[in-house]
């Protein structure tokens, strides 16, 4: 947040009516978002995958399904 604020000026709205400034908004975020990722390295890895929390131990025991990641519904 404070990126935003400082960084990119986001305390400051030029334009007028929600619709311009939520689309500002929506350009800022993309743009932050690919600054990030160049920023990042190709060898950078991924962080390892948490163990699975006390409730998800408990569904696995009592043998319900557990549901797909949003992250890997596409592939």
């Amino acid at each position: 947040m404070n990126e935003f604020a400082h960084g990119h000026g986001m305390r400051r709205c030029r334009y007028r009516g929600q619709p311009k400034a939520h689309l500002r908004r929506a350009l800022t975020t993309i743009a932050v978002n690919i600054e990030r990722l160049s920023g990042r390295s190709v060898t950078e890895t991924t962080s390892p995958p948490r163990p699975p929390t006390a409730f998800q131990t408990y569904q696995d025991q009592q043998g319900f399904p557990r549901p797909k990641s949003w992250r890997t519904l596409g592939s």
